[in-house]
């Protein structure tokens, strides 16, 4: 398994909300998304909650709209730029739900899920795209499919269902350190 990156790290935890990639599928895709519970409230538990099958529907109003969602992504860089992984690569995590890339639909089947803890209008921490960086090097170099023209966001492969990673990610700056 991956090692965790960033300026601390937690133990690998396993999101039951996964399963087998279809037989024969090669991982070319790498998506970034954002994720923020409540919306727009930073910290805490509640991300590890859902995407492992036991977040409070009582703990805040906006929970009881979501109580129930299977999601799940491969890793999770919070603010501090800690990673957590929740499944493992060569499974397929529940992250890009109905979505397509170069004509070709499911996303979930040939893509890696990274998200950032964060919203569309916030303003992304360095340390988290230090973190971003080291892991989608290590992944680039165990997944040699997925190329710089193959890393996109959450909106990329889902147009006009999704935003992230907004307005508030920096292409352009993530790009410049993945490229250093």
């Amino acid at each position: 398994m991956l090692h965790t990156t960033g300026e601390s790290s937690s133990l690998p935890k396993i999101s039951p909300h996964h399963d087998e990639r279809p037989a024969g599928e090669n991982i070319s895709l790498l998506v970034i998304h954002n994720i923020s519970l409540p919306p727009g409230q930073f910290g805490g538990a509640y991300i590890d909650d859902l995407f492992m099958g036991r977040l409070d529907p009582q703990a805040d109003p906006f929970f009881q709209q979501i109580a129930g969602l299977r999601v799940s992504a491969h890793c999770l860089i919070r603010r501090d730029g800690e990673v957590v992984h929740y499944v493992p690569f060569d499974k397929r995590a529940w992250h890009a739900g109905v979505s397509s890339f170069a004509g070709r639909e499911r996303c979930n089947d040939f893509s890696i899920g990274i998200e950032l803890e964060g919203t569309d209008t916030v303003a992304y921490e360095k340390s988290q795209y230090r973190a971003l960086v080291m892991l989608t090097q290590e992944i680039m170099a165990r997944y040699p499919m997925i190329t710089r023209e193959r890393i996109v966001g959450h909106s990329d492969i889902a147009p006009g269902r999704k935003t992230d990673p907004g307005q508030a990610f920096d292409w352009d700056y993530f790009f410049s350190l993945l490229d250093d």
